[in-house]
């Protein structure tokens, strides 16, 4: 019998050939025992193992048993999934949001119908949609977002109330039942929705939503949100207009009249006249370099979404948004079921800040002329600048944090000591300053103004010196002495097998990472550590860049060195994964590879 995870990938495989195909008897996969045994390693070492649920049912004492229970009960359709237990955490706006915490056996459950349903849908999911997803993330989605919303005119920002819990459930499964005809799956789909939640020891039906929190809540999300991203699809080739490249016709006279004087200037000898056409000459060049040269009048729309967040760029007016903005509130609630906020979801000029995922977006009017190859050209003007909201996210974090006080005379922020960590010790406290600085550091290392947290940097420094300070009630100058390491640097000691080690405050300059995630392709999962020969690969006749078994000729595609890719291209992605200098490509494949691909 083939491994279960096998089949899977096959499925994966079948789903991203064949987009409409339409799979059934899945139901079945939930009858082998080797796919929960993968689901447990996935969930074993997570926090949230020992979390209980509504009971004492946790990952410890998870045995075969257990899963010929499971499958028992499931292959009988007596298996009821049991209500979940709600808590609530604080949003960074000071609402609470709802948790919901399965037990753990429903979280094995529920780990296997996701990767069943991973295999299925991630190959036809939106390429623009980042959230919940293997190998995206924020950084991706932001990193996307600066590369294609190049030049755009006006944003759209998004707003769904409430959409986690206004999932409709009915829409929900009409949705499912496009993919695939189970209905065993359908149905225990159904009672994990139905299951219910537990609420100070009181028991509450669930008519709506998917609780955040439990292991199918974000690929049922995304199956529910990939139609808004098919109906922005539908909307953007409606929408886009493509026109020729024209100059504009202020432009052109400009560089008419340049042309007209250069020649003027090649026919003169040295003197006056000739000094005079050269300085008529370098005044239209500044002024040809401050006005358009593209007549911008076609219309385009690009878009970004992240978990409910999206993004909408729009090329054209501010009726073309207007318009966007209709059809959106139409859709989402006749199709979705649910409701676009018309006061959050916002309509903003591009040279304006648009906020998204905790980034000030906004496209740059820059006039500035740089050397760009042969030429000089305004090579930020148009160009999107993704900028830290300081005041909105650093200066909030840090008195949320109690990291400063404000002075009453000037109200400049000021350090100050943090009574909740003093009972903690030296390298706890220090460690605690490291991680919420290395994670703001790390999560805005994509902004254009990522110097500005060198101040935020300062003021963690000295709030950890000042609660240290106050835990040994002596001076700061004290502190440094003690745990001085060379002229200016200082670290708590502590030990290890190997000896002492000192635990240093990460300055904002030594954050060593500041690349997004890349998307990775499946193909590199499945295929990255495989050690067959090339004469074996060769004989496979299976293309490893596309997968294409049907090619009349396969070939190898060798480079020099790996450490010399970069990663940008789809092959280089796979041969870094790989390790490799080789891969077997189908003759087509090559072709792209060197033609651009």
């Amino acid at each position: 019998m083939k491994p279960t995870m096998e089949i899977l990938t096959k499925l994966r495989e079948n789903s991203k050939k064949q987009k409409e195909e339409i799979f059934t008897k899945l139901f079945r996969y939930l009858l082998r025992s080797d796919i929960y045994f993968v689901a447990y390693q996935h969930l074993y070492s997570n926090k949230g193992a020992d979390t209980k649920g509504i009971d004492d049912d946790t990952a410890d004492g998870f045995s075969e048993e257990s899963i010929s229970k499971i499958i028992e009960s499931l292959r009988k359709e007596t298996y009821q999934p049991k209500p979940v237990r709600r808590i609530y955490i604080k949003k960074s706006n000071g609402k609470m949001r709802p948790l919901g915490l399965p037990t753990f056996t429903d979280k094995i459950v529920q780990e296997v119908i996701r990767m069943i349903l991973e295999a299925i849908y991630e190959p036809i999911f939106s390429e623009y949609s980042h959230g919940f997803r293997q190998g995206r993330s924020c950084h991706t989605a932001l990193a996307q977002l600066k590369h294609e919303f190049i030049g755009t005119s006006w944003f759209v920002e998004g707003d769904i109330k409430g959409c986690f819990d206004n999932i409709n459930h009915n829409v929900l499964i009409k949705i499912i039942n496009k993919k695939f005809k189970d209905a065993r799956m359908v149905k225990l789909i159904q009672k994990f929705l139905k299951a219910g939640y537990i609420e100070d020891w009181n028991y509450h039906n669930t008519y709506s939503g998917c609780p955040q929190g439990g292991i199918l809540s974000p690929i049922l999300a995304n199956i529910y949100l990939n139609e808004l991203d098919q109906f922005i699809k539908k909307m953007k080739k409606s929408f886009d207009k493509r026109t020729p490249y024209k100059t504009t016709p202020e432009y052109t006279a400009i560089q008419q009249k340049r042309r007209n004087i250069s020649r003027k200037i090649s026919r003169r000898e040295q003197g006056e006249e000739r000094s005079l056409l050269i300085e008529e000459y370098k005044n239209l060049t500044k002024k040809m370099y401050q006005i358009p040269a593209k007549l911008c009048d076609d219309k385009k729309i690009k878009y970004i979404r992240y978990a409910d967040d999206f993004l909408i760029a729009v090329n054209g007016n501010r009726k073309d948004c207007e318009w966007i903005k209709s059809q959106l509130t139409d859709f989402i609630y006749k199709d979705l079921k649910m409701e676009l906020s018309q006061e959050k979801t916002l309509i903003t000029h591009s040279s304006n800040y648009a906020r998204f995922l905790g980034y000030d977006v906004r496209v740059r009017r820059n006039q500035q002329i740089k050397p760009w190859k042969n030429a000089k050209q305004r090579t930020m003007n148009h160009t999107v600048e993704l900028l830290i909201p300081y005041h909105d996210k650093i200066e909030k974090f840090l008195f949320q944090k109690g990291v400063v006080t404000q002075r009453k005379d000037t109200g400049k922020m000021e350090p100050c000591k943090r009574n909740a960590l003093i009972g903690i010790t030296d390298l706890e406290i220090v460690d605690t300053y490291n991680a919420e600085l290395r994670g703001i550091c790390n999560y805005y290392s994509l902004a254009s103004n990522y110097r500005n947290l060198n101040y935020f940097s300062y003021l963690m420094e000295y709030s950890c010196l000042k609660t240290l300070t106050a835990k040994h009630r002596t001076k700061i100058s004290k502190i440094r002495d003690k745990y001085r390491i060379g002229a200016k640097k200082w670290g708590v000691p502590y030990e290890t097998k190997a000896g002492i080690k000192r635990r240093q405050l990460t300055k904002f300059n030594e954050i060593a990472s500041k690349k997004c995630e890349e998307v990775i392709p499946k193909e590199t999962w499945i295929h990255g550590y495989t050690m067959t020969t090339l004469e074996d690969r060769l004989k496979t006749r299976k293309c490893e860049l596309c997968g294409n078994t049907n090619s009349g000729r396969y070939e190898i595609h060798h480079v020099n060195k790996v450490k010399n890719l970069k990663g940008k291209k789809p092959w280089e992605k796979i041969m870094i994964a790989k390790k490799r200098k080789t891969m077997v490509v189908c003759h087509e494949c090559h072709q792209k590879i060197h033609h651009g691909f």
